[in-house]
């Protein structure tokens, strides 16, 4: 009788590393549970978090702005009274990365409020922090994104600070939910006087007569992507009415995963060629590379 039939081909899957996660000083396996039933801040949002991406360059990975990344994540932490040590997050996205092998990278450090009592006091819940990354290739694949203008407002600043707030992100998902119900790929947020905010997790730009224009709003996250652009190109940036960005002649979507996305559709107005944007996502391409040497001082070597 043979014994081939009854053996489980080993797949490569099988041997693949199991992906580490930095969770309180050290690297652990992924996929073992760490948070308590009570954790404070799966009940209360009592978080806070960065997006950050590494890239593939001619040297090895670099995590771009990370230092910018970490001194958001500190201002959030500080908003909650959470221990939050830049240098030692800084040091916790490194290890990450070499444990996981990682070029191209997602990376998502989280800090948080965990085991404790029920109520809002943040108080005598123990303090968490964890670093994971996921590798992508995706970059600057030039998805044209079509974006319907969200029924709920953005969350205003004079009630909560436009930072990565774990429980602010609740609206967020409410918009996209509402977005993509009826048809779009993004929410648009606009405020009551009818100004563009922005997406639920991107700033907004807008092209018109060959300039560019950020939209600037006080309820919006001050986005490090919108920062990079605003350096790179030297656009201006102020309030911008939703009947002007309807007028463009071309409008984009910019962040840390959405990098430079231009935007094809908002509500029933069609935007044709985007030639700007284009040519913002290849320059955009070679800064987070290394291949702009004139910036490669936002980039931190793995």
């Amino acid at each position: 009788m043979s014994v081939s039939a009854t053996v489980t081909p080993i797949t490569e899957a099988a041997h693949a590393p199991k992906p580490q996660v930095w969770f309180d000083g050290e690297l652990i396996d992924g996929e073992a549970p760490q948070a308590g039933l009570t954790t404070h801040a799966m009940h209360y949002g009592s978080g806070v978090f960065e997006g950050v991406r590494a890239y593939a360059t001619e040297g090895g990975a670099a995590v771009f702005r990370l230092p910018e990344h970490m001194e958001r994540m500190r201002k959030g932490a500080d908003m909650f009274g959470l221990p939050f040590d830049p240098a030692l997050a800084t040091e916790a996205v490194l290890a990450t990365l070499r444990a996981n092998h990682h070029r191209d990278a997602y990376i998502r450090p989280l800090a948080w409020f965990g085991e404790g009592s029920f109520g809002l006091d943040v108080e005598g819940h123990t303090p968490h922090m964890m670093v994971a990354t996921t590798a992508t290739q995706v970059h600057l694949n030039g998805t044209r994104a079509r974006l319907g203008v969200g029924k709920w407002r953005r969350n205003p600043s004079d009630s909560l600070p436009p930072l990565k707030l774990c429980g602010a992100y609740v609206n967020s998902i409410l918009a996209k939910r509402e977005a993509k119900a009826r048809g779009f790929d993004e929410a648009l947020f606009t405020d009551r006087d009818g100004n563009v905010v922005e997406c639920t997790g991107a700033n907004v730009f807008f092209v018109k007569d060959g300039r560019i224009t950020a939209v600037e709003h006080r309820d919006a996250l001050p986005g490090i992507t919108r920062d990079t652009l605003l350096q790179l190109t030297g656009a201006e940036f102020r309030v911008v009415p939703l009947a002007e960005l309807l007028d463009a002649d071309e409008v984009f979507a910019c962040g840390t995963a959405a990098e430079v996305a231009p935007v094809s559709q908002i509500e029933g107005r069609d935007y044709g060629d985007n030639p700007v944007t284009r040519e913002l996502q290849a320059l955009y391409g070679r800064v987070v590379r290394g291949q702009e040497s004139s910036w490669r001082h936002w980039l931190t070597d793995v």
